[in-house]
């Protein structure tokens, strides 16, 4: 199997090429072409990606599709919802920890589950991360990035403090914690809110902007509801 990330640095969309048998999964949606011997299998994703709960509000799809190479192999071009970069992740036995959105498409023998973040979620920046998605096993998985895509690498102890809505995936090697924006003034007017304290090792992976935000900002041009 080979792939290209292709229209950096801001409106990326990636390119498999299957060779016969090979298979590659993505969220429902995220297909922009087709080339070649090219079947399709669409399966449920059990409500685990981009968050059940989010899916149950806003009425997303709950599935996922396979593209698999006939005799003859070809292609697929991918393309995330936002305009960002695409990063892949080699999964070895480990896992990754993806902010919902960020999810992209996957290969090989891979399985995934909620991580559920309970009541630290719940008071982290609204629309960001609630219910994550853990993928494991062996194989890899493309994300995807609103902006530009940075990756940090946490030695064993060494800790960094990001803005919830700016943290795409992590190593599930990485041990997270959610705290206020500085002291209480600070917490109540400086513009953050609650972050994210993270705890290598492992590696993290950041998006330069976050959706909250442009939705906030587009809202300001919108007519308002009488």
């Amino acid at each position: 199997m080979k792939y290209e990330v292709v229209g950096r640095p801001a409106y990326t969309a990636l390119k498999v090429v299957l060779d016969p048998g090979e298979a590659v999964t993505a969220e429902a949606g995220a297909m922009l072409a087709m080339e070649g011997d090219i079947a399709i299998e669409t399966r449920t994703a059990g409500g685990l990606l981009k968050g059940l709960l989010r899916k149950l509000a806003v009425g997303e799809t709950l599935f996922l599709n396979t593209f698999r190479a006939g005799s003859r192999g070809g292609a697929v071009w991918l393309a995330p919802s936002v305009p960002g970069d695409i990063a892949y992740f080699e999964l070895k036995g480990g896992g990754l920890i993806i902010q919902d959105y960020s999810y992209l498409a996957h290969y090989g023998s891979v399985d995934y589950e909620l991580r559920w973040r309970g009541l630290r979620g719940l008071l982290a920046e609204p629309g960001a991360g609630l219910i994550w998605l853990r993928v494991y096993g062996a194989g890899g998985v493309w994300i995807n990035s609103y902006g530009a895509l940075e990756v940090k690498e946490l030695g064993p102890g060494e800790t960094m403090t990001v803005d919830n809505g700016h943290l795409v995936a992590m190593e599930d090697t990485v041990d997270f914690s959610v705290g206020k924006f500085g002291g209480w003034k600070s917490f109540m007017f400086g513009g953050e809110g609650l972050v994210i304290n993270l705890r290598g090792p492992g590696k993290v992976f950041l998006q330069t902007r976050t959706l909250s935000v442009f939705a906030e900002l587009l809202s300001r041009f919108l007519p308002r509801q009488r």
